[in-house]
């Protein structure tokens, strides 16, 4: 009951144990930020965005890429016929294979080691790994062992991105305002689509500085440096923003979250909480300053020691007890997921995560059976007309439904809060799922592109968005990166899913049926909410209900300060226990 009793319906804890905890906060939460819409950001946010958006943007270049280069290669390797259908999976899915490595492995270290450790080990990864898909030796391989080799560099590209996921949720989360923090994500996973967006301009692009040579003179074969230029242009803003990640110091939050896991006695907690509440009310920590955990009685110098520079407290503090850290978290973790009231909520990101990505990527990374069905399949003309008519098709869909969806999810998350979007955005997909699947060969051209706009809008504008936010406003800060690199490795599985049996399925009962498939996750994914939502129970009832995947609205709240109160109750419990 100690979650359910410290949150109201906005989210602002009102019981008068927790008083004790966080009255500045309850004000902050309440008068700050009236000035400005949540939207509206400083400049140090926008120094946070663009370090890690970054990584996201290059993520969804890299994973959706590989549509149009698969194409390519059809002409490069089997002379414009289709790649073999499991060597063809295996490429599709290889970035998502490595994902589901790199989000568990860099998720568990950024907790355990702390996020200045890890961060930008990450994105020096998918350097690596871009460059080497990039000398693919189609020039000597045979085609189908050019596959294999991109597909295993893929691979090692997917565990950096897969690692990007929560690294860039934890450090934008640990040093966001409680009050724009889930814009703040959702700023940060727009980039995914600014990124799909830009790999079909930029392959346009290539594509039309080739056009002479492939075109006119038919030299089909030069295909081979259009899709090796696609593909290193996602080089320049990686190592633009490189040394940025490297760079960025430990958060005030995160040292604070250690020293509440670590604390023993009343004082010790109190201390830490005081720490949090400063970086709260500090609102935002400049991403270059050093933080400090030390305290002082002035309210002014609590806010402005939050964000200044102090000498080597950080680093050297983090650095001394990452052995330490590393050795008891994993066990930390395990004891605390161990209860129902937490593991429910794990199991619920990582379930509605899971739902999403089998519909989301069955339907991204098979786009050529969209492309057929709007014109834009590139069935007739030249190789090089062919291939142009394909990324044409692939901007079209981008710029119809992706970027739209993100970006009405960041000006209405504060607004309309996570749990809402999700619903809404699982029930609409499903509902434009539905009319494809049913009316999938009598549609018009222009009325399918509709329907196709508004599911791919109603994803972004929904679970796709939200499943990224949820894992890292829910979870406290001594768990969040685990937690949340869990929930992303179960989406990507379902994503592997997907991918390896898209094409198969389809082949066996036909398309109709295969979106009858993913109308079906997409209801399961907003059927976890819904029961518990309708039945008067409160959240530790909610086991008993039809569904037990529930997740709290996380709107202001506050997860240290969730954690900190329901450790003050069990040490409380163990203190009146008898000797």
């Amino acid at each position: 009951m100690v979650e359910h009793d410290l949150l109201s319906h906005q989210g602002v804890d009102e019981s008068p144990e927790a008083a004790r905890y966080n009255p500045d906060l309850t004000e902050f939460e309440r008068s700050g930020g009236k000035e400005k819409p949540a939207f509206m950001l400083t400049k140090s946010e926008f120094k946070l965005l663009g370090i890690a958006g970054v990584g996201f943007f290059l993520d969804a270049y890299d994973l959706f890429v590989i549509n149009p280069v698969a194409t390519m290669l059809q002409y490069r390797l089997y002379g414009g016929h289709s790649l073999p259908t499991n060597l063809e999976g295996f490429v599709k899915a290889g970035a998502n294979i490595g994902s589901v490595i790199g989000q568990f492995l860099f998720g568990y270290l950024a907790d355990s080691l702390g996020r200045k450790a890890i961060y930008g080990k990450e994105l020096m990864l998918i350097i690596f790994a871009t460059i080497l898909t990039m000398t693919t030796p189609t020039g000597t391989l045979s085609p189908d062992n050019c596959l294999i080799y991109l597909g295993i560099f893929r691979i090692i590209l997917g565990i950096g991105v897969g690692g990007d996921y929560p690294m860039s949720a934890s450090v934008t989360s640990d040093r966001a305002n409680l009050r724009k923090r889930g814009t703040m994500l959702a700023y940060i996973f727009s980039n995914q689509g600014w990124g799909s967006l830009l790999g079909s301009v930029v392959t346009i692009v290539v594509l039309a500085c080739y056009k002479h040579v492939m075109d006119v003179e038919g030299k089909t074969s030069k295909v081979d440096g259009v899709w090796r230029i696609v593909v290193g242009v996602s080089l320049i803003p990686a190592f633009g923003t490189l040394y940025q990640r490297l760079t960025l110091p430990e958060s005030t939050r995160f040292l604070a979250s250690q020293k509440l896991k670590n604390a023993t006695s009343a004082e010790e907690q109190s201390d830490a909480l005081d720490a949090i509440k400063k970086a709260q009310i500090a609102g935002q920590e400049t991403t270059w300053s050093k933080p400090t955990l030390s305290l002082e009685n002035e309210k002014e110098k609590d806010i402005k020691n939050a964000s200044e520079h102090t000498v080597a407290a950080t680093d050297s503090e983090a650095s001394s007890q990452n052995r330490e850290q590393g050795k008891s978290h994993l066990k930390d973790f395990l004891l605390y997921f161990s209860e129902w009231r937490h593991a429910k909520i794990l199991i619920g990101t990582c379930a509605c995560w899971f739902l999403l990505d089998i519909a989301f990527y069955g339907i991204n990374l098979n786009q050529n059976v969209v492309l057929q069905q709007i014109g834009y399949d590139g069935k007739s003309g030249t190789a090089w007309q062919r291939m142009f008519k394909i990324s044409t098709g692939n901007i079209i869909i981008t710029a119809l439904g992706f970027v739209p969806g993100y970006w009405v999810s960041v000006f209405t998350i504060e607004v309309m809060g996570r749990k809402w979007i999700q619903i809404q955005g699982f029930l609409l997909a499903a509902l434009f799922l539905a009319v494809l699947a049913a009316e999938f060969t009598r549609l018009s051209t222009a009325a399918f592109i509709v329907c196709f706009a508004f599911l791919q809008f109603f994803f972004n504008w929904g679970a796709n968005t939200t499943a990224y936010c949820y894992p890292a406003e829910v979870f406290p800060t001594r768990y969040r990166a685990t937690a949340h690199g869990l929930s992303a490795a179960a989406g990507k599985a379902g994503a592997i899913i997907s991918a390896l049996a898209f094409n198969t399925l389809t082949k066996k009962i036909g398309t109709p049926a295969v979106l009858w498939i993913f109308f079906a996750c997409c209801i399961a994914g907003a059927g976890a909410y819904l029961p518990p939502l309708l039945c008067k129970q409160s959240i530790d009832d909610a086991p008993h209900a039809a569904f037990t995947l529930l997740l709290p609205e996380v709107k202001g709240r506050d997860p240290d300060l969730v954690d900190a109160e329901e450790m003050r109750v069990a040490r409380e419990e163990r203190e009146r226990l008898p000797v």
